[in-house]
């Protein structure tokens, strides 16, 4: 199987986040390796619009062959539409059939080689269209609100009940953490969704889910990291 990396160059949030060194590492490394000890996947293929990127991928072993163009690159640009470029890059120029292929954000470090090797057998083995990563959700649907226009806390109504109970006695919901997406070329060309009525969840642990997309997200990863190297 193939895996995509997507490594955009610009970030508001935290600038330059890909290549940030996180314990010593540049972020996008950890993804890189991952991917690479998979023995399930063939190819591992970075797109990015920044050259920098480029040259730190093609240092920890993954492929580059093209630089995205601008047109896929800013802030409103479609995931959707960086995955088909990706392959249909690979079809026109490699003469390759692709079916499936994984998707492996690099703002997820926590996800090791053994998440995506577990993945990938669950989808074979449950024979799925597509594949999402989740985690469970710590905070019950119940349980949010919003302000009114004086200040005032009013139920945000997102669960069929809106009365808050306790958190034992809610029913458990799944978030995609941006680890892993296992997903069907023609299904995402002809429909534009990750999702139908095959998809199947991988279920990882909240301590592996950490999507970096804040400061702080990046030094919890970065304690985490340190932790279990210590450990």
């Amino acid at each position: 199987m193939i895996a995509i990396i997507p490594a955009r160059g610009g970030s508001k949030g935290l600038p330059n986040k890909n290549i940030k060194l996180l314990n010593g590492k540049p972020l996008i490394a950890y993804t890189i390796e991952a991917a690479l000890t998979t023995k399930y996947i063939s190819r591992v293929i970075v797109t990015t619009d920044c050259n920098n990127i480029a040259v730190i991928a093609k240092e920890y072993g993954a492929e580059v062959p093209f630089i995205r163009p601008q047109s896929l690159s800013g802030d409103d640009s479609s995931a959707i539409d960086v995955y088909l470029h990706t392959i249909s890059y690979l079809i026109d120029n490699d003469k390759i059939n692709v079916e499936k292929f994984i998707v492996l954000l690099p703002t997820a470090p926590l996800r090791e080689y053994t998440d995506i090797t577990n993945a990938i057998e669950l989808f074979e083995r449950e024979k799925a269209t597509t594949l999402i990563s989740v985690h469970e959700a710590t905070t019950p649907p119940s349980w949010y609100f919003k302000q009114d226009v004086r200040n005032r806390m009013i139920n945000a109504e997102l669960a069929t009940n809106s009365v808050m109970s306790n958190r034992q006695n809610n029913e458990k919901y799944i978030i995609p953490n941006g680890a892993i997406y296992i997903l069907d070329y023609k299904l995402l060309k002809e429909k534009r969704t990750y999702y139908c009525d095959n998809t199947i969840a991988y279920i990882m642990p909240i301590e592996k889910s950490v999507d970096i997309d804040t400061n702080f997200d990046f030094m919890l990863a970065e304690f985490l990291i340190s932790k279990n190297e210590n450990s």
